[in-house]
């Protein structure tokens, strides 16, 4: 059966990228005249492998950028601030990504046989086309979407218009829910007929074959998503939560469950997160995130009563706990060392003289096969379901089982950072693992302590800590930071609500690019809020 599939669906693989998204695609564009041909396995590994952070992305868009907006770290140095070399990465890599699926929803459409054997495949490739597209239109707001990538189809679709991040949503989460209602999680599922589904687990390496973990993936991506539109489209939203709650459907959920992008499994180096940090250099601990880490600034780091603070950052050269001002200003002290330099796996303790700020933890950002690339935390979706039933989104509001989520969120939060420092084993100066019950027991700290906080700062306490949680995925803090007022800030208000479109965009599709910034009245700018911003 999966070879009467197979040679169906393969087809010559010639993809012709919209020159409106054109950078970097030469790999793709193959000779036309050349017999090239393309499974679909490959193909959707493709898609998967496009998951990983670019270089640019992590040094320009996360370090230069989204940590300092977020306050999740702090900058010592606007030192490179040409942020639009990671915006064109961001968006070559989409587009290119984007042309692959559309190609394999056309091989999908154009397969001979029963489409009931395909619904396994169809709702991966769905989803993944959910992650990347909701991924770049909350960077930059309204993209071309619904004719983008389809150049090979056609040349009316070689420079695509302009879709609103409305419609764009809209149509997403109803592809998740497809995703959720057709997928069949059986142990060798088959269609009605008895013929046996198309599989590709032999290709998905981000859940192997696990079709409810693609399940729960889906649902959980739609309460994200749902929450993040919920000041906009409150019923609609509503609707989505209390389609996954009510109606009890699988969520991301245990230890182990996260979902990341694991160089050790999946055969490659990270190898972009040392770099992006040694060549960058300027970001250190900042006195926000400081404040939610320990209850005073003693630099022996005697009032630290958070462990993830040993894990997300360490000392000076001269072995302080020092937070970097949040903002600079004429009298910020200057700051220097080499915190991020490869000598330090020999010679640890040297992070440079000039080194006088806590840096992100060497091992943190040096280890490149153990340490995954983060989509999706099981703490983030107990966080997602304590602020549901706090607000009472499309469920009846209760405070205690907000409460609840709360702390089983804190503690996956933990654990899963705890985990990663176990699972590596460059990381040799690390300290005493805790139990579980242990991290139960910091929750006493008033920091953490939901139960008493006034009822009005409870929400804040909920997002506090799904802030906390995205350390490494300053994308997804850079999102609640713009939908809500309850992430920890110390620094100025935010004012850079989204990312600018790429040069490249409006040089080779000049047309729509006018039409979109006329819809923003006039201006490309980082101040336009995204459409689902109060």
């Amino acid at each position: 059966m999966k070879k009467k599939i197979l040679y169906t669906l393969l087809l010559p693989f010639a993809l012709i990228i919209p020159s409106s998204c054109d950078k970097g695609f030469e790999e793709l564009n193959k000779n036309p005249f050349e017999s090239v041909e393309t499974d679909i396995g490959p193909l959707f590994n493709k898609v998967v492998a496009s998951l990983v952070l670019g270089w640019n992305e992590q040094f320009y868009i996360n370090n230069e950028a989204l940590y300092s907006y977020t306050e999740l770290g702090a900058l010592t140095q606007q030192a490179w601030p040409n942020i639009n070399i990671g915006s064109e990465e961001v968006w070559t890599n989409y587009y290119t990504t984007l042309a692959i699926i559309r190609d394999i929803e056309r091989r999908f459409d154009a397969y001979g046989g029963s489409q009931e054997e395909l619904v396994n495949a169809r709702a991966m490739l769905k989803i993944l086309l959910a992650v990347k597209t909701f991924k770049v239109t909350d960077l930059f707001g309204d993209i071309p979407f619904f004719n983008a990538g389809r150049g090979f189809e056609s040349l009316e679709y070689a420079r695509p218009a302009f879709d609103s991040q409305k419609d764009i949503y809209l149509f997403l989460l109803n592809e998740l829910a497809w995703a959720d209602e057709n997928i069949n999680a059986t142990a060798n599922p088959v269609t009605p007929a008895n013929i046996p589904l198309y599989n590709l687990a032999s290709y998905d390496n981000l859940f192997y074959g696990d079709m409810l973990k693609w399940k729960r993936f889906a649902n959980s991506l739609r309460l994200r998503y749902a929450l993040r539109m919920s000041e906009k489209m409150p019923a609609e939203a509503g609707e989505i939560t209390a389609d996954i709650i009510s109606g009890n459907k699988p969520l991301l959920n245990g230890t182990g469950n996260d979902v990341v992008m694991s160089p050790i499994l999946q055969g490659w180096e990270n190898t972009a997160v040392n770099w992006s940090f040694r060549e960058h250099g300027k970001l250190r601990m900042g006195e926000t995130i400081w404040k939610m880490l320990s209850e005073t600034d003693a630099a022996d780091g005697s009032g630290i009563f958070d462990p993830r603070a040993y894990i997300f950052f360490e000392t000076s050269n001269a072995g302080e706990w020092k937070a970097f001002p949040q903002v600079l200003t004429p009298e910020t002290p200057s700051e220097g060392g080499v915190p991020y330099h490869l000598h330090r796996d020999n010679n640890y303790d040297v992070k440079g003289s000039a080194c006088n700020f806590s840096p992100f933890n060497y091992y943190l950002i040096r280890e490149e096969k153990s340490i995954p690339e983060i989509l999706m935390t099981v703490a983030e979706v107990k966080f997602l379901l304590a602020e549901i039933y706090f607000r009472g989104i499309g469920v009846a509001r209760d405070q205690s089982m907000a409460q609840g989520m709360y702390l089983e969120g804190v503690v996956a939060s933990m654990t899963f950072w705890q985990n990663i420092v176990k699972n590596t084993s460059r990381w040799v100066n690390h300290e005493p693992f805790l139990s579980e019950w242990e991290f139960y027991s910091v929750l006493a700290n008033p920091v953490l302590d939901i139960f008493s906080a006034p009822e009005e700062e409870q929400l804040g306490y909920i997002y506090a800590q799904r802030w906390l949680d995205a350390f490494r995925q300053p994308a997804e803090a850079y999102a609640l930071t713009r939908r809500t007022t309850g992430t920890p800030a110390t620094g100025l208000p935010l004012t850079r609500f989204r990312l600018q479109y790429p040069v490249s965009e409006t040089l080779n599709n000049t047309l729509n690019w006018n039409l979109q910034v006329g819809a923003m009245g006039g201006r490309d700018a980082q101040d336009v809020k995204v459409w689902w911003m109060k």
